[in-house]
């Protein structure tokens, strides 16, 4: 088996050189490179003129050329690659207003090592490098810090430092730049990577421009066809010496949203006469919340006799297939519950650049971006409550693992939880900047850029909650991507017998506010020069959240009473009622009740209330240099950096009844670290780089789990968080190893081995305690919460999972490799190609203490894309691959052993276009469909037949027209 395995990679790599090989004659035999794409031969005239007439100019780094197609668009990223001195991979726009995908995190996606995060709905929200979550991926604008105040996929919180891309148009950017191996000069905080998105500026493309953009977008999820588009305008003086450059994007979706959600998995919590003659002692985990009735009550049905005790005997008795040890640990689903996400989505942005070059020596700019977003949506679901229930089980039948697998539950009641989210986000930023050469020979250049940012947040997200009569229900979970429960009930049914279950206020706001500004100055040419430079960084967050769940409530059961519940209830499009939403909330008074909402000590997200600011001065220092080694080129990077950090973490005061009081609690930290880099690139032939890369690198840790206080929102009354204002910044030592053959035109094949090594990494530790010895006043707790408490023996008995994220004493050590494969195929068909990549990651924990671990990566992931180009008409295929992955650290719901993991998952996309050259504008039909497949998202919890979450996000289609005056 292994000769057989040896010579199958030996085959396959003797193919692949075969293939690079015919490639790299190709292009060298073919006197004119392979035929570029369609593009306007004004527009290349007059880049032309203004090449030459500039060609005695110094470089402006500020410049990116971006006239061209698809595969221009991969040679730029291709060349960009090859002059890099550190380990870098760049997505280039195809010209003005037209990046590869119409989403940033999706063109992200298909670098390597790059995987992202996406929404329910299918589209890519935040990005994660090389083994490590989002948050350790630092992202910038136009080279300063980002910071985005929404929430980030449905049911997230981002309170940590991802940044959501979704609110950043494509069309307002020329080029993304992915650094893997930091420098002494780049931006301190991302340990995986750092992602540099620049913004187009007016001499990127000289001259007079209009560029326009309209699309039709389908959903296969959606209603009807929405509209997309996108009006870019362009002006630069005969001169060349000032420019203008404005441009509107507006876009509008909708979806309609399917899925199963279990909220986590759970255990009964016997007590008394239920665990005598079991085992002794009760031995189920902690965080059981199942509570099975100690007598049987009225209405059970199934031949049950009220008022019989329910105890060990009688568990056994009625579950015959089952012995005590899987009787105490049956696992059951916290909620299951089907849903349904029904809304829309719209984006406006707006851009306006300056640029002013009064001679060679002297550049100047101002950029400004604008983005809002609201998504408006109802979330509606049906839950059978496991979790602080009281279903009792009849003929249960679990697996190995104590997963149930059949059971008919007696006693078993379903809550209608109703959702109408409004969502609302915005976002400015506005950097100015300039560059100026000083000295005879030009070789003295400054740099300065200055930045001030502002992101504003607010969601509204009342609770409409109605609870069903006692049920019996049939539990299947045998086979498919989530169990099948089957109640007696009908719950499409208003006149079903529904009472009031819940009325709460629930809203949220967050503020960022970030500004800065740096300063580098340069001593010497671009290959062989001296650099230092000087930073500051403000950043700052706030998170606060308004909650209510008395006196809505109590107004609501009044203003609509059990008995008019019908009226305002209507049948539903997935087999369960839903509210009318207007009129409840008309009829209970709503708008008067949020209004006076008072504030809350954690959001029902999740999300922790309080605020960061975060000041930081950096100063670096490094050299560059270019030098011959045996008649070949080797160039080197290597400095130093330093960040200070004062660091101000605060949250809300509490009274002695539990409510938020005046003030803030304040906790303050400092810490100064050094950061040294080193990069080496050696040509070793022609076609052939060699690269080495080592460095030290940080994250800070993650805000909110740095709040003073406790977070206490679980509705069931079971966990709750404590925040750690001790934690210590993350620091990695960075080892690379690699190189790069380029075969011609975009061509190239590399090979990059990566390891990290990092210390401070972070963990939950969880601790069961008493609920009276939180702090917390038990009048101050919702009445699902208080009702929670007293079925576990009331506030006095009642225990609590507290979790706290605590520095890991252990190293993480990171160790991956990726293979990058581009490769022109002209000498097949003229115009093909392909691109694709394959990453493999490993993590270890090293050294005793709490065990490191990193979430939220797959150990494999690849993507694969083909292109053609030629004739006017471009297509792509593209398929990405991202093997199953652990999502969650260990101890979720309570469980010691309860983790969320992710399935495999791969997407196909299809890209196409065809452009009109001999008519006005030159207009471009263009084609885009994503999801092909239509790839379902699945979560499981621990065990793979116990379902987490399951969503159908269908596929998308994009029609549409662009052209340019």
């Amino acid at each position: 088996m292994q000769t057989l395995v040896a010579r199958t990679l030996l085959s396959r790599a003797l193919t692949l050189a075969l293939l690079g090989a015919a490639g790299a004659t190709y292009a060298q035999d073919t006197s004119t490179p392979s035929p570029a794409p369609a593009q306007n031969q004004a527009s290349d005239n007059t880049q032309n003129q203004t090449q030459a007439a500039s060609s005695k100019q110094p470089k402006q780094l500020a410049t990116v050329n971006v006239s061209g197609g698809y595969r221009n668009s991969i040679e730029f990223s291709t060349n960009a690659k090859r002059d890099a001195t550190n380990v870098v991979d760049t997505v280039y726009a195809e010209d003005i207003g037209k990046f590869p995908d119409t989403n940033i995190a999706e063109s992200l996606n298909r670098v390597p090592g790059v995987q992202i995060s996406r929404d329910v709905d299918g589209e890519g929200m935040n990005v994660q490098i090389r083994g490590l979550g989002t948050d350790f991926t630092k992202v910038l604008l136009n080279g300063d810090q980002i910071a985005v105040a929404s929430s980030g996929t449905l049911g997230a919180q981002n309170q940590n430092r991802e940044v959501d891309l979704d609110l950043l148009p494509s069309e307002f950017f020329t080029q993304l730049t992915v650094n893997k191996t930091p420098q002494a000069d780049m931006t301190e905080g991302g340990i995986a990577g750092v992602v540099d998105m620049r913004t187009t500026r007016p001499f990127d493309n000289p001259g007079t421009h209009l560029t326009y953009s309209a699309q039709g977008v389908y959903s296969s999820i959606g209603h009807d066809t929405q509209p997309r588009g996108a009006l870019i305008g362009s002006w630069t003086n005969k001169s060349n010496t000032f420019g203008v450059l404005a441009g509107l994007t507006a876009s509008r979706s909708d979806y309609d949203v399917r899925g199963f959600e279990t909220v986590g998995w759970t255990t009964p919590s016997p007590a008394g006469a239920q665990c005598v003659g079991i085992t002794g002692p009760c031995q189920s985990p902690g965080g059981s919340s199942w509570v099975i009735p100690r007598t049987v009550p009225a209405n059970a049905g199934n031949g049950l006799i009220p008022g019989q005790a329910i105890n060990s005997a009688w568990l056994l008795q009625h579950n015959p297939d089952l012995n005590a040890s899987q009787l105490e640990n049956a696992l059951i689903p916290r909620l299951g519950r089907p849903a349904y996400i029904q809304g829309s989505n719209d984006h406006q942005a707006g851009m306006l650049s300056f640029e002013f070059r009064p001679d060679e020596r002297a550049h100047f700019y101002l950029d400004t971006l604008f983005s809002k977003q609201e998504r408006d949506f109802n979330r509606l679901d049906m839950d059978l409550i496991g979790r602080s229930g009281s279903m009792i089980p009849l003929n249960m039948q679990v697996d190995k693992n104590n997963v149930v697998t059949q059971a008919t539950f007696a006693n078993a009641q379903y809550f209608l939880e109703a959702i109408p989210y409004r969502e609302h986000v915005h976002f400015y930023n506005i950097n100015p900047g300039g560059e100026l050469l000083f000295g005879a020979d030009e070789n003295i250049k400054l740099d300065f850029q200055g930045y001030t940012q502002r992101s504003w947040y607010s969601n509204y997200q009342p609770t409409v909650g109605v609870i069903s009569p006692p049920t019996t229900v049939n539990f299947t979970n045998t086979g498919g991507p989530f169990p099948t429960i089957t109640p007696s009930l009908d719950l499409n049914n208003p006149n079903a017998g529904w009472a009031w279950y819940r009325l709460q206020v629930a809203n949220e706001t967050r503020v960022t506010a970030n500004k800065g500004s740096r300063v580098d100055l340069q001593w010497g040419g671009d290959d062989n020069n001296l650099r230092a430079g000087i930073a500051y960084d403000d950043i700052a967050r706030q998170i606060k959240a308004y909650v209510d769940s008395t006196a809505w409530q109590s107004y609501g059961k009044s203003a609509i009473p059990t008995s008019a519940i019908p009226s305002y209830f209507m049948p539903g499009p997935d087999g369960f009622i839903a509210p009318n939403f207007n009129s409840v909330l008309s009829a209970t008074n709503y708008p008067y009740y949020t209004s006076i909402a008072p504030m809350a000590t954690g959001a029902v997200t999740g999300a922790n209330v309080g605020g960061i600011e975060e000041s930081t001065w950096a100063w670096y220092i490094e050299g560059n240099g270019k030098f011959d080694l045996g008649g070949h080129d080797l160039r080197i990077n290597g400095g130093v950096r330093h960040a200070y950090t004062d660091q101000t973490v605060t949250g809300p005061v509490i009274t002695s009844t539990g409510k938020v009081g005046a003030g803030t609690v304040q906790d303050k930290n400092a810490y100064g670290i050094y950061l040294p880099s080193f990069n080496a690139a050696f040509n070793a032939t022609d076609d052939i780089v060699l690269r080495l890369a080592a460095s030290r690198s940080m994250t800070r840790p993650d805000p909110s789990a740095m709040t003073p206080g406790v977070n206490y929102t679980d509705p069931a009354a079971e966990i709750a968080s404590e925040g750690n204002d001790k934690l210590k910044p993350y620091l990695a030592t960075n080892l690379d190893v690699g190189g790069e053959w380029y075969t011609g035109n975009e061509g190239y094949v590399a090979l990059d081995l990566f390891g990290k090594r990092i210390t401070g990494f972070t963990v939950n530790q969880t601790s069961l305690v008493p609920f009276n010895s939180l702090g917390v006043a038990f009048d101050s707790l919702t009445p699902t919460q208080q009702q929670s408490l007293n079925l576990r023996g009331g506030p006095d008995s009642a225990q609590v999972q507290v979790t706290q994220q605590v520095n890991a004493n252990g190293t993480l050590s990171i160790r991956g490799a990726e293979f990058t494969w581009v490769q022109p195929l002209d000498f097949i068909y003229k115009g093909l190609g392909i691109q694709t990549n394959y990453t493999v990651v490993s993590q270890r924990n090293i050294g005793s203490g709490v065990p490191a671990q990193a979430i939220g990566i797959s150990p494999h992931t690849y993507n694969l894309t083909g292109y053609w180009e030629g004739y006017g008409a471009t297509l792509r295929l593209a398929y990405v691959w991202n093997s199953a992955q652990i999502s969650s650290t260990l101890n979720q719901n309570g469980l010691p052993f309860g983790q969320i993991k992710t399935d495999a998952r791969g997407q196909l996309d299809f890209g196409a276009s065809y452009q009109f050259e001999h008519l006005p504008s030159k207009p471009m039909i263009t084609l885009d469909a994503t999801n092909l497949t239509k790839a379902n998202f699945r979560q499981t919890f621990t065990y793979s037949n116990a379902a987490y979450s399951f969503y159908t996000p269908g596929f998308t289609v994009m029609l549409g027209i662009r052209g340019s005056f």
